[in-house]
């Protein structure tokens, strides 16, 4: 058998000795990035109830918290009819955070014991939505009543609202169909199945296929928004802070949303 040589030996050696040194800065670096990514792991999960008429601004409100709070991750946001929403989370509904379009909602989830003191984030207006052309030639809440109309029920804070406007104004309508939130009004009147509807003016807002007309009387009917945490979820009054701070406030006001310090209970 050939002995190696000296000179070969601590070839050997030395290539050895750097391929270790290269493994020991791949498994270093390895563990760097490791700890990286688990910093930014969620720690803890959120589930949101919000009044519909939310669903455009708190999917970006959700966004911009996300991208500031990477420790907390938002499972879902469930959007409907506060009345509904306020029945879930009464009921037992696992929810960590709930925004109403009115307080009387609120009041029911905060009644059985639920949450935090409210906070009221966002005042909100009603508007007559009309599809594009208005074929129905509505012009006010008088046309209402003999226009093929569509309002949101009785217990939907929209449904209350436009209860008392048309009440102020002295009009009866009889409506078409009565929807358990305002975003079915307005996909009712977007598909044309009615001549007019009263909705939030947060929800014609940016919309092509509908007109809005402001009828009489709608600045002294204004829902007022409460938001709370519900329970002690880590990340739940973090982002109530976030809707009630900077961020939360422009991009609210963006989708039209009222000053809170402008409203009354609606």
């Amino acid at each position: 058998m050939r002995r190696s040589t000296p000179a070969a030996l601590r070839t050997l050696a030395l290539l050895a000795a750097g391929t270790l040194a290269l493994a020991g800065c791949a498994g270093q670096q390895g563990a760097q990035e490791g700890e990286a990514e688990g910093s930014a792991s969620p720690t803890s999960t959120l589930t949101i109830s919000a009044a519909a008429s939310l669903q455009r601004s708190f999917d970006e409100i959700a966004q911009e918290f996300s991208a500031e709070h990477p420790e907390t991750a938002i499972k879902a946001i469930s959007y409907d009819g506060s009345s509904t929403l306020a029945t879930q989370i009464v009921e037992g509904a696992p929810v960590d955070v709930f925004a109403s379009a009115d307080e009387k909602n609120m009041a029911v989830v905060t009644d059985a014991g639920l949450g935090q003191d409210p906070v009221i984030f966002a005042t909100n207006t009603l508007v007559i939505a009309v599809p594009s052309g208005n074929p129905g030639k509505v012009q006010s809440l008088a046309d209402l009543a003999g226009a093929t109309t569509v309002l949101c029920a009785p217990q939907v804070p929209c449904g209350a609202a436009s209860a008392r406007l048309l009440e102020n104004q002295g009009v009866s309508v009889k409506a078409a169909s009565q929807e358990q939130n305002v975003t079915a009004v307005l996909q009712k009147v977007i598909a044309g199945e009615a001549d007019a509807g009263l909705v939030y003016a947060t929800d014609v807002a940016g919309q092509d296929k509908v007109e809005s007309i402001v009828p009489a009387g709608a600045a002294e009917v204004v829902n007022s928004y409460p938001i709370t945490a519900l329970g002690e979820q880590p990340g739940a009054q973090d982002f109530v802070d976030f809707v009630l701070g900077p961020k939360g406030r422009q991009i609210l006001e963006e989708h039209g949303f009222g000053d809170a310090a402008a409203g009354a209970d609606g």
